[in-house]
C-alpha cells in the first residue's frame, strides 16, 4: 500500500462524501478508491468511514485522522509546488568554491551579473587553493584550474588558462635573457609550490630531469605573491596570464621562452550530478558557459 495515495483517497472521499465522486476527482475507478481506504483502515486497525448506500460518514477516529491527514497532504503539495518553482526559477543558497587568486581578480563581476539575472539566489563563495571535496564539504559548484583527471564528478570547461614564463625588464637587464631551458639553471626561479611536480610545465620537467636546482629560488603557494616578486626583480616565474596579464600589458613583465610555453590548462566548473540538478546550479553552470570567452579578456595584451 502506498500510504500517501491511500491517505489522499480517504481525504477525498471524506470531502466528497462519496466514493464515486472521489473517484471522478482523483481520475481513478471507485473500486480502487475503495481498496485504498480499506487498506488504510486495515493498516490503522480502526474504521475511518461508516458506509451507507447513499453516503459515507466519518467515524470519530476518521474525523481525527482526516484533520491530520489533510494537513500532511497540504504540506506535501506546498513542498512540491515550491520545488517546482525552484526548478523553473533559480532560488536558494549557492555554495561555490574557487581558487584564491582567480576569484579575487575575476569572479566578483561574474557573481554580480549572475545575481542580477537570478535575484532569488544567495551566494556563499569560499576561496581555497586546495582541492575541496564538494560532496563532503557541501559545495554546489567548484571552480578548478588545471588538467583535470577523470572522476565521478561532472566537469564543464569554462575558459582556457594560459601559462607564461615572465621576468621584469630590470631583472633581465642585470642577469640576461634566457633563450633555452638549459640557461634557466643560471637564474633565480620563483616557484609555485602547488605544482612543483607538474610535468606538464617544461621548466619544471626539464629541471627535474636534469637534477638542476636554480640558485636563490623562492617558493610560494600563491601566484599573486610570485608575480609581484617577479615585478620587483626577484627572478623568473611561470604564472597564468589571469594574474600576470596586467603587468605584461604595461611592460612591468616580459614574456620569455615562448616556444616552450606549456599547453594551456582549463578553468572548469565541477559539480556532482548532471540529472535532477537543482535549478540554482543549472542556471549558474549555464551562465558560466561562454562568460569569459575562448580568448579571455586577461589574454588580450601585446607581448
Amino acid at each position: 500500500m502506498d500510504r500517501i495515495d491511500a491517505m489522499r483517497a480517504f481525504v477525498t472521499v471524506a470531502g466528497e462524501g462519496s466514493f464515486t465522486r472521489a473517484a471522478e476527482r482523483l481520475e481513478m475507478s471507485p473500486q480502487l478508491v475503495s481498496k485504498y481506504v480499506s487498506q488504510l483502515e486495515q493498516h490503522l486497525g480502526t474504521r475511518l468511514l461508516n458506509r451507507t448506500t447513499r453516503r459515507v460518514h466519518l467515524t470519530e477516529a476518521g474525523t481525527r485522522y482526516w484533520q491530520g491527514a489533510q494537513q500532511i497532504l497540504d504540506e506535501i503539495d506546498d513542498m512540491e509546488n515550491q520545488l517546482g518553482d525552484m526548478h523553473e526559477s533559480a532560488q536558494g543558497r549557492l555554495r561555490v568554491s574557487a581558487p584564491v587568486s582567480f576569484a579575487a581578480r575575476h569572479v566578483a563581476p561574474l557573481l554580480s551579473e549572475f545575481q542580477k539575472h537570478n535575484p532569488g539566489v544567495s551566494i556563499d563563495l569560499q576561496l581555497n587553493d586546495r582541492k575541496v571535496d564538494i560532496v563532503e564539504e557541501g559545495f554546489d559548484v567548484a571552480l578548478r584550474i588545471g588538467h583535470l583527471r577523470s572522476s565521478s564528478l561532472i566537469a564543464k570547461r569554462i575558459a582556457p588558462v594560459r601559462l607564461v614564463t615572465v621576468a621584469s625588464p630590470a631583472y633581465l637587464k642585470e642577469h640576461g635573457v634566457p633563450t633555452t631551458l638549459e640557461e634557466l639553471s643560471e637564474h633565480r626561479y620563483l616557484r609555485y609550490s602547488y605544482v612543483e611536480n607538474d610535468a606538464t610545465l617544461p621548466m619544471h620537467r626539464w629541471l627535474r630531469e636534469k637534477g638542476n636546482s636554480p640558485k636563490g629560488e623562492i617558493a610560494c603557494n600563491n601566484g599573486d605573491v610570485l608575480v609581484q616578486a617577479a615585478i620587483e626583480g626577484a627572478g623568473i616565474a611561470v604564472q597564468p596570464t589571469f594574474i600576470a596579464g596586467p603587468a605584461i600589458k604595461v611592460g612591468k613583465l616580459q614574456v620569455l621562452l615562448k616556444e616552450y610555453e606549456p599547453e594551456p590548462m582549463g578553468l572548469y566548473a565541477v559539480y556532482a550530478h548532471r540529472q535532477l540538478m537543482a535549478s540554482k546550479v543549472r542556471h549558474f553552470i549555464d551562465f558560466l558557459d561562454g562568460y569569459y570567452g575562448e580568448v579571455p579578456y586577461w589574454d588580450k595584451f601585446s607581448e
